[in-house]
C-alpha cells in the first residue's frame, strides 16, 4: 500500500458534498495517475459519496491506493438496501422528493459505480448499513 486516506461523511450535508472524492482525485492526479483511471476513480467515489450524503445518518469513504491497484470503500450507517438487484437498475431510486428536486437521486449511483470499477460488491443489511468495495486496476 503506498496512501490511506479516509474521510467521514456528514448526511444531509450538501455543502461538503463531494470533497472527499475531490480530494482523493487530486491526491492520485499529484501521485501521476492516468487520467482514464482519474475518471473512473471520481465517478465511484463521487457516487458513493453521495449516496452516504443522501440515504444514511453517517458513513466514510476510504481510498486505499497501491501500484497497481485503487481500492474504494464507502460504508455507512442508515437503513440499509431492502432489495440490492433492484437498487441495481438504473433509474431507480428511493430518494425523497426533496433530494431530487436539488438534482440529485437519479437512480445511478449503484449502477455507475458497478459501471466504472473493475470489481465491486455491496453488501447491505436492512437497518443497519451497507457496505461498498470497488477496485479500479491502475494498470
Amino acid at each position: 500500500m503506498l496512501l490511506e486516506l479516509e474521510f467521514e461523511i456528514e448526511p444531509g450535508n450538501f455543502i461538503l458534498a463531494g470533497e472527499a472524492s475531490s480530494k482523493i482525485k487530486e491526491t492520485l492526479k499529484k501521485l501521476g495517475v492516468k487520467p482514464e483511471i482519474l475518471k473512473k476513480v471520481a465517478i465511484v467515489s463521487y457516487e458513493a459519496e453521495m449516496n452516504i450524503v443522501i440515504h444514511s445518518i453517517g458513513g466514510i469513504l476510504k481510498a486505499i491506493i497501491s501500484k497497481d491497484k485503487i481500492e474504494i470503500i464507502a460504508q455507512d450507517s442508515g437503513p440499509g438496501i431492502e432489495n440490492i438487484e433492484l437498487a441495481m437498475k438504473e433509474g431507480y431510486s428511493t430518494a425523497p422528493e426533496e433530494i431530487r428536486n436539488l438534482g440529485f437521486g437519479a437512480g445511478m449511483g449503484l449502477p455507475n459505480m458497478k459501471k466504472y470499477s473493475d470489481y465491486f460488491e455491496i453488501d447491505s443489511q436492512k437497518g443497519k448499513g451497507t457496505k461498498v468495495y470497488m477496485i479500479i486496476y491502475n494498470k
